[in-house]
């Protein structure tokens, strides 16, 4: 079912002038109106709870996450539609990072009485949207007001065979660090807009519009190559940093084999050294950092040559503790941020 066509020829047209006057319950009816049931949804919208019902033989993957206004987005420049997609965008992408399938969505929206309708409607077509690329279900959430600006919280749900889940703490010494797509264009999208850029710059569009990489995460836990796999959300060095504590290992990455995109380049092009810090902890990609035997390594290529997305090998596991950034000559890259971290 094409979600993006219900929403637009399902949803009514306004007749209020504001949220106060639509009310609550106006605004789940106006939602309920737009989704339509998905794959193994027994009770949806409607009920004091969904009910759903797994694939047999498979277990549940759950996952979630907070957009809160002007902590993780600036209404100044993320317009609604790209808003609602990226909502459930970085939360599909914990599930693809453990190999799952997405299924089902549960949204929550803290909305302030003076948000327009008109918004609210632009968001929930970007959101039903991605949903509707992903075969998800929208299955229920909750409403409330807000004093604070918007906030948003998605909780996803997927499954996927016990033999296939991939997690984060099984990478090996020697294994290699390989890493999907390109790095870098979420952090310098932030800072292009943050300097009065458009959404129409493509390091923008990266930031704004970010794609879960589902299919390739399912190829390679089909494939049964990878030993641990994570999203990168937080920047590559703290993200593999991730793998490294759960697998109790180290990792040594290799600076000048980083994957960075022709729009990367070009926008970087004047600058006197390639900021190859935005590459290592600027965050925001969504793409997929994981290990693999190197005997794994044409096995993994011809797999993500299938799946149509890029990878590059970036590193390797190493047994002493920690993640060190090498240049070409062996000395060490300096690294002024491990990541993104909420609390400093």
């Amino acid at each position: 079912m094409n979600y993006m066509h219900r929403i637009d020829s399902n949803m009514p047209p306004l007749q209020h002038s504001s949220l106060a006057a639509l009310g609550e319950f106006g605004l789940i009816s106006r939602i309920t109106s737009a989704v339509s049931p998905g794959e193994g949804v027994i009770t949806g919208i409607g009920d004091d709870a969904a009910v759903t019902s797994p694939s047999p033989g498979m277990q549940l993957l759950v996952s979630t996450d907070m957009l809160v206004e002007d902590v993780h987005f600036d209404l100044g420049w993320h317009d609604p539609s790209r808003l609602g997609r990226k909502s459930l965008a970085v939360n599909i992408s914990d599930i693809a990072a453990m190999g799952g399938i997405p299924r089902w969505v549960l949204l929550s929206l803290a909305l302030p009485s003076d948000l327009p309708l008109d918004f609210i409607d632009r968001f929930m077509r970007g959101f039903l949207g991605m949903a509707a690329e992903h075969r998800v279900a929208l299955i229920g959430g909750d409403t409330c007001s807000s004093r604070s600006g918007l906030s948003i919280s998605v909780t996803v749900m997927g499954e996927q065979a016990p033999e296939l889940i991939l997690r984060r703490s099984g990478a090996l010494p020697d294994d290699d660090i390989w890493v999907t797509g390109t790095l870098g264009d979420a952090a310098l999208g932030l800072k292009v807009v943050q300097n009065g850029g458009t959404g129409d710059d493509y390091p923008v569009s990266r930031l704004l519009d970010p794609s879960p990489r589902v299919s390739a995460a399912l190829a390679l836990a089909e494939a049964g190559v990878v030993t641990a796999m994570i999203d990168v959300s937080d920047g590559i060095l703290a993200d593999f940093g991730h793998i490294a504590e759960q697998s109790h290992v180290g990792g040594c990455i290799y600076r000048d084999d980083l994957p960075l995109s022709a729009g990367f380049r070009s926008h970087t092009a004047d600058l006197s050294e390639i900021p190859y810090q935005l590459a290592l902890s600027g965050g925001e990609d969504y793409e997929l950092c994981f290990t693999a035997h190197r005997s794994n390594r044409k096995k993994i290529v011809d797999c993500m040559k299938k799946s149509g997305i890029a990878v590059t090998r970036v590193g390797i596991v190493i047994n002493s503790p920690g993640v060190a950034v090498l240049c070409p000559d062996g000395t060490r890259y300096e690294v002024n941020s491990d990541g993104f971290n909420h609390f400093t």
